[in-house]
């Protein structure tokens, strides 16, 4: 678990891990005018449901500094919470949209974008403190939808759990301590463009999660 030095969001040039550093600093020096830092979390602070992907894309909230803004799984992710009365405003994959996320927030199990979209299991560790202390600072916390298997098993560790733990699988869930946790598949285009994760899939998981943490 945290402990009380660990803040929810880590700084933007966080120093904990060498290789995501390196990369940082490689992204800094061919594209200067991008965020180039650790992806703070978006949404409301007293939300009842949090989701958490993966880590930053590089053209995604590496470049804009917003989770999910600005590459192609941040498109089914925004309309769907829309869509579902999550999020109001219009997604236009830039951080100064203007959209709002309502009870609702996300965030990453790895802050900083990592080559080939691939954290080591290093990295995913020298995270996970801040991905505990986020969901900690949660008052209202009640549903956590994870997107894909890392995020998964990463949010139970970082809630005390073994990565064995629960259920995998799209659609599974399971209570872990006081909240429901919600698996998906990622809203990736691999799994989007292959069928493997359809529109109806995904609105019909965030449904159910919105209707436990409404309950």
């Amino acid at each position: 678990m945290t402990t009380p030095s660990i803040t929810p969001e880590p700084p933007r040039d966080c120093p904990l891990c060498p290789r995501l550093v390196a990369y940082r600093d490689e992204n800094r020096r061919q594209n200067p005018d991008w965020f180039n830092g650790a992806a703070p979390s978006f949404g409301d602070p007293n939300a009842r449901l949090l989701v958490v992907g993966l880590a930053p894309g590089r053209t995604g909230a590496n470049r804009t500094g917003r989770p999910f803004t600005g590459d192609h799984a941040g498109v089914l992710l925004y309309e769907t919470l829309i869509k579902l009365g999550l999020a109001r405003g219009r997604y236009e994959a830039r951080p100064d949209d203007g959209l709002e996320l309502v009870d609702c927030m996300i965030t990453n199990a790895v802050r900083c974008a990592p080559p080939g979209n691939k954290p080591e299991t290093s990295e995913e560790a020298h995270c996970r403190p801040f991905l505990t202390a986020r969901i900690q600072a949660l008052p209202r916390l009640k549903a956590i939808v994870t997107l894909g298997d890392v995020s998964r098993r990463n949010v139970l560790k970082a809630l005390g759990a073994k990565a064995s733990a629960g259920v995998s699988g799209h659609g599974a869930e399971f209570d872990l301590g006081p909240y429901r946790v919600f698996n998906s598949y990622h809203c990736s285009r691999l799994n989007t463009n292959t069928g493997r994760l359809t529109p109806a899939m995904f609105e019909a998981l965030f449904a159910r999660a919105k209707a436990y943490a409404n309950g």
